[in-house]
């Protein structure tokens, strides 16, 4: 689905942006990789290199500007254009999560607003700068239930993630025009990631439930009363990548598994 195609994935190291990653390489995508920590990135990329795919790592402070110019740069210089701009970047949950908004400080309440929204700005801005004159292109990120549905003791992680879904509408509108898709993908909770177990610290161990209980309580909020597993979220993102989903843009794509209702 993505043969020749050149992608830039943001939060490489972390469970979807990884996952994300290994679909578009196995589907055809040369896959520039970044991330906070260089480590986990060229694992990853030495990983997908060993499937006699394209792969290179880098490290990348998503919300340094210069940095990611710097690296657009480098991508463009290699690979001469960029075709997909995926961000997955995340904020650590145990920094933001289990503090009623009656009992939280300012700053704690902007910290996820502040991350989510300039890491998706400044990597979708870049993408859009050297989209443009190819006329195509795709813009993509990640949000989450909470953007869309109220949940407590989240701090400013819904309002963060609500941002980036009225920023993916406000880009693809802009951006239609110039033949560059924008999409948010809302995906349900995946017990895979490091993120869920976090969240569960958090918020539900001290409830004296188990991990075991938690994944149960997850795969009761959906239709087909399972959990979200990562493959699911990087196959949608793969085709949604694709020309094969050239009428898709400006809206969220739901992987709540009915969990939220549109």
């Amino acid at each position: 689905m993505l043969k020749n195609k050149v992608a830039v994935i943001y939060g490489a190291g972390g469970a979807i942006g990884g996952a994300v990653a290994r679909a578009f390489a196995r589907e055809g995508a040369k896959v520039f990789l970044s991330g906070h920590q260089l480590a986990p990135v060229e694992a990853l990329a030495s990983e997908i290199v060993a499937s006699d795919r394209f792969a290179e790592a880098a490290a990348v402070d998503a919300l340094d500007e210069k940095a990611l110019e710097q690296h657009m740069q480098s991508v463009i210089a290699k690979a001469g254009r960029v075709d997909i701009s995926f961000n997955a970047i995340g904020v650590a949950p145990k920094e933001i999560l289990g503090v009623p908004l009656a009992d939280m400080d300012t700053e704690h309440f902007l910290l996820p607003i502040t991350r989510y929204t300039k890491s998706y700005f400044l990597t979708a801005r870049i993408a859009a700068r050297y989209m443009i004159p190819n006329k195509s292109g795709v813009i993509m990120t990640v949000t989450a239930i909470p953007a869309r549905s109220g949940t407590p003791t989240n701090g400013g992680y819904g309002a963060a993630q609500a941002a980036k879904e009225a920023l993916t509408r406000d880009l693809s509108c802009e951006l239609a025009r110039h033949g560059i898709r924008v999409l948010s993908l809302r995906p349900h909770g995946i017990p895979e990631t490091a993120t869920m177990r976090e969240v569960f610290d958090a918020k539900f161990k001290a409830a004296e439930m188990s991990w075991e209980q938690f994944g149960n309580y997850l795969a009761s909020t959906t239709h087909p009363r399972r959990t979200m597993v990562l493959a699911e979220v990087a196959n949608v993102a793969a085709f949604m990548a694709s020309d094969g989903a050239s009428g898709m843009t400006g809206t969220a794509v739901n992987l709540s598994m009915g969990a939220l209702d549109d």
